[in-house]
């Protein structure tokens, strides 16, 4: 029996990590991913059931708790992941967040003692490449261009930006006060 692979998809956002990671998961007869949101995991688990069927996937996170007895696929946040499953593929999504001093030691559990039998996907910022070597060094380090580039508009009117633009603020104050001018 060969080794289960670990990969470690790493690039900034907008690099298509976790739809690849979503596609792994529907390739194998089962698995589970863990997620920082419990919105992000719902809108994934949307999408499984989309593709799997209703019967066939699960959504556990702190606040839900939805588990059909014939679930082999789990979207989790992943504090909730139930790290005794036995699943052939397992990712974790965010795993940068393994140095936020509130959660990072879930994250680094996870990243250190979850895997899939066949495939584990490790999922993050390419910030993360050295901690992986440290922790993980059988992981195979997969580095993903973002698929459209950014760039800087100076100061606008958010009446005046093109769809799809992004708006950076720097603390949740920042983004309140710029919704609370715009509405």
């Amino acid at each position: 029996m060969s080794r289960a692979s670990v990969k470690a998809v790493l690039g900034p956002t907008n690099t298509g990590k976790t739809h690849l990671a979503i596609e792994r998961l529907c390739a194998h007869s089962s698995g589970m991913m863990g997620f920082p949101l419990r919105l992000l995991a719902r809108e994934v688990y949307d999408r499984v059931r989309a593709i799997k069927g209703d019967a066939s996937v699960g959504l556990i996170t702190g606040e839900e708790k939805i588990l059909p007895p014939q679930a082999n696929w789990l979207i989790c946040t992943v504090e909730s992941m139930p790290v005794e499953r036995d699943v052939a593929f397992v990712a974790i999504d965010e795993a940068q967040l393994c140095a936020d001093p509130e959660r990072g030691h879930v994250f680094t559990d996870r990243i250190l003692n979850v895997r899939g039998r066949e495939e584990t996907m490790i999922l993050g910022s390419a910030t993360l490449a050295p901690l992986i070597r440290t922790l993980v060094p059988e992981a195979e380090i997969i580095n993903r261009p973002r698929f459209s580039s950014l760039a800087y508009a100076g100061p606008k009117k958010l009446t005046r930006l093109p769809p799809r633009s992004a708006i950076v603020a720097f603390s949740a104050e920042d983004v309140y006060e710029i919704g609370r001018a715009h509405v």
